[in-house]
C-alpha cells in the first residue's frame, strides 16, 4: 500500500491548514486573525530500507523514520564484519 509504514502501520492523516494575518498584540500589533482554513494531509516520512528478516531473507521495505530510529527494523548487512583468525593458546 502507497505511503504506509510496513512496520507500524503509520499512514496519512488529514487535517487543516490555518492561515494567519496580522500583527500580534504583544508586538504592539491588533492581534491575529485567521483567514483561511483549508485541508491538507500529514505524511509520515518513509524511507526505502534494506532490510533482513527474521527468516534471513533481505528484501527491501517502506519503513518510518521512527521505527528505523527505535530500531524495530534491522537493516541489511553489506559485509559481515573482519574478524581475526584463532590462534592456539600456546603460540
Amino acid at each position: 500500500m502507497a505511503h504506509q509504514c510496513d512496520i507500524c502501520g503509520k499512514k496519512p492523516v488529514l487535517g487543516n491548514q490555518v492561515t494567519h494575518r496580522g500583527k500580534a498584540k504583544y508586538l504592539g500589533g491588533v492581534g491575529t486573525k485567521i483567514t483561511g482554513i483549508t485541508r491538507r494531509k500529514f505524511r509520515p516520512n518513509l524511507q526505502r530500507v534494506h532490510v533482513t528478516t527474521a527468516n534471513g531473507t533481505k528484501k527491501t521495505m517502506r519503513v518510518c523514520t521512527q521505527c528505523i530510529r527505535s530500531g524495530a527494523v534491522a537493516k541489511r548487512i553489506h559485509r559481515s564484519p573482519f574478524k581475526l583468525p584463532k590462534t592456539p593458546a600456546g603460540q
